[in-house]
């Protein structure tokens, strides 16, 4: 016996399957009770709710039959019967070369009956059948078929439904994380901004009572010239993420050394790192040439060493290591506090912080992960993000070769 053909909506009728999300849904009580309808108005033994994808059919409604979850689709009935889209019936499967040497036929279940309706969706794809089988020969009545036809479009239905739920449910979600980091947004820049501002106020304030020792008058400018920049560099950052958000951040990609990038940058924050008692090294042995805009590129380095620095304790390590092959690529990993599995996915979200950093009371909007993944994306590269509470952080930003620039 030969293998039905496909149908000719395959593709179409696939990608439906796996956007609707059918084969994952949770309705295997509703599809069993179609199952025993099926078999109860056909007045047969057995009655099968199957949706089939490139390779297997799947039996996620039954009644009356001893079947396995998942099964071959190779020589079924239900592969002929999505190729149309009015029930199949097959009054005797020994009397039909198609289906006489089909192993469910010559064996268990022993299948001579088959008639099953399509499951059609409201795009016109069919996604399986509902069917009803016997082990003898028999045929349907009108009313029967008009049943069948009735459950199969209810299981289309069911199955859209099911993914209208799940989507109005991930929409409700990402609607609560987005107010969630809104109001997050809120109290952080609130707090970067206030900060500074009422020291600046302060400090302005004393300056102009006087009385002031010319050595202490200077110490009250740096002051507040050093929260000035602090403002400075916020606003700079905000910016920045609103441009790149936007996609109207310009850069000029060309030939550019990220070994001399890294350095440039861990030869920056030096004094930062040891004020706060991490030791930096830097593992370049050679150029690495990637096509990046440099200031960018730096500035994307930069932010993965500052997120690096903020999250290790006192006694940490830090390295940023710089790899050719298979991609170029820029590693900074970290001896820090971890980040938890539950955040992964959200630390490169604009404006989260994550539990450590409200814990810790650790400073910074929430960005810095944010910018340099959209900085890499921007190249065309990506930023990958491995971390283990308590066992420290690996942030790798990876780019484009050289011969990628134009």
């Amino acid at each position: 016996m030969a293998s039905p053909p496909w149908p000719s909506d395959e593709a179409g009728r696939l990608q439906e399957l796996r956007e609707l999300h059918a084969l994952d849904a949770v309705l295997e009580g509703d599809l069993r009770a179609i199952a025993e309808v099926a078999a109860y108005v056909c007045r047969t033994p057995i009655g099968v709710v199957n949706l089939m994808d490139a390779d297997y059919q799947h039996f996620k409604g039954r009644h009356g039959i001893d079947l396995p979850g998942i099964g071959r689709r190779q020589m079924s009935f239900c592969s002929h019967a999505i190729r149309g889209r009015d029930v199949l019936e097959v009054r005797d499967a020994l009397a039909d070369e198609r289906f006489r040497d089909d192993p469910a036929v010559r064996g268990e279940p022993y299948v001579r009956f088959y008639a099953g309706a399509p499951v059609v969706t409201g795009r016109g794809h069919a996604l399986g059948a509902v069917f009803a089988a016997d082990h003898r020969p028999r045929r349907l009545l009108g009313e029967q078929r008009r049943v069948l036809r009735t459950l199969a479009a209810g299981v289309a239905h069911l199955a859209e439904l099911h993914h209208h739920v799940r989507r109005a449910e991930l929409v409700e979600r990402r609607m609560q994380e987005l107010e969630e980091v809104k109001n997050q947004f809120l109290r952080t820049v609130n707090h970067e901004l206030r900060t500074p501002l009422t020291s600046i106020r302060s400090y302005l304030q004393l300056l102009q009572d006087g009385d002031l020792d010319e050595t202490t008058a200077q110490r009250f400018l740096s002051v507040i010239d050093r929260n000035s920049s602090r403002l400075g560099e916020l606003l700079d950052r905000l910016l920045l993420i609103a441009s790149l958000n936007a996609r109207t951040t310009l850069f000029t990609p060309a030939p550019a050394d990220l070994a001399a990038l890294a350095r440039q940058v861990a030869d920056a924050a030096a004094e930062r790192a040891r004020a706060g008692g991490l030791t930096v090294t830097v593992r370049a042995p050679a150029p690495v040439m990637a096509c990046a805009d440099a200031v960018r590129t730096r500035y994307a380095i930069e932010q993965l060493l500052d997120n690096a620095i903020k999250f290790t304790p006192p006694g940490g390590r830090i390295e940023i290591a710089v790899h050719a092959d298979p991609v170029p690529a820029v590693e900074v990993c970290d001896t820090g506090i971890g980040i938890d599995p539950g955040e992964l996915d959200r630390v490169r979200d604009d404006f989260y912080r994550g539990v450590g950093a409200e814990d810790r009371a650790i400073g910074g909007a929430g960005i810095g992960l944010s910018l340099a993944e959209k900085i890499a994306r921007m190249h065309g590269g990506d930023v990958r993000i491995d971390s283990r509470p308590g066992h420290g952080t690996r942030a790798r930003l990876t780019l484009p070769g050289p011969v990628s620039c134009p």
